[in-house]
């Protein structure tokens, strides 16, 4: 099968050489990630700019853009590879619950399903260090088409695992969590005349709901999601209703 990766943690990211590698085992692969890290930038596009590309080999590229422009550059010849699925990951740092919102990563692989193409996004679900991103790699490569075929028409899967090197981990459907970001500000006035603010010292509140990926991950487990990709209509909402 032919894959193409990209992430949001920059095309020299260790959970992408790390995936890279264990799918190469058994795929064909080709990488065209961000040529810096994208972190949160869910699905922008570079509209009013051109997507410089980077070529390091014949089967790894870099471009200027973010994860979506990545995929969207590839979709439209940028790169010559025209894969079969996208693979987008290994993130650093979890992709739970609402995290799939702002995620450079899963918008990566929302465009891909956009584009008709069956896609991944991963994730190890830590920060901690030493970042051991194997559990995650091994899962996708074992379980790469069971996972392609969750991917129905007008979503993607969303994977999310521990930080291990365990090659055997067990796998779990899961529904996304909902989780509430309690942010604080820091900011100082600078010569320059502007007022520089960094978001400090954020607190994840994340609800704990039996069976969601949240409660999945805290077990030891991956958890796999379905993410829906085109806006669904609310059940019981009829379709004629008048608005006044």
């Amino acid at each position: 099968m032919k894959l193409l990766l990209t992430n949001d943690d920059g095309v020299h990211a260790e959970g992408l050489k790390v995936l890279a590698g264990e799918l190469s085992r058994e795929h064909e692969v080709c990488v065209i990630a961000p040529d810096r890290e994208r972190s949160g930038v869910s699905h922008a596009m570079s509209l009013k700019e051109p997507g410089r590309i980077r070529r390091y080999s014949d089967k790894e590229y870099s471009c200027s853009g973010t994860p979506a422009d990545c995929i969207i550059l590839a979709g439209l010849g940028a790169v010559p590879f025209k894969p079969d699925a996208v693979v987008s990951g290994i993130n650093r740092g979890a992709n739970l619950g609402t995290d799939i919102v702002y995620s450079g990563t899963c918008g990566a692989a929302r465009q891909a399903s956009l584009q008709g193409l069956p896609a991944i996004a991963v994730s190890c679900a830590s920060f901690q260090e030493p970042m051991l991103y194997r559990a995650a790699a091994a899962f996708v490569r074992r379980h790469l088409l069971s996972l392609l075929a969750g991917c129905v028409a007008g979503s993607f899967v969303n994977v999310n695992a521990p930080s291990s090197e365990d090659d055997e981990l067990e796998g779990c459907w899961a529904f996304p969590s909902r989780r509430n970001y309690r942010d604080h500000l820091r900011s100082f006035e600078a010569p320059d005349g502007y007022t520089y603010c960094f978001l400090t010292d954020t607190i994840i509140e994340t609800a704990h709901e039996p069976g969601s990926d949240h409660d999945i991950v805290a077990g030891g487990k991956i958890s796999v999601s379905s993410i829906a990709c085109q806006p669904q209509v609310a059940g019981g909402f009829a379709m004629n209703a008048r608005w006044s």
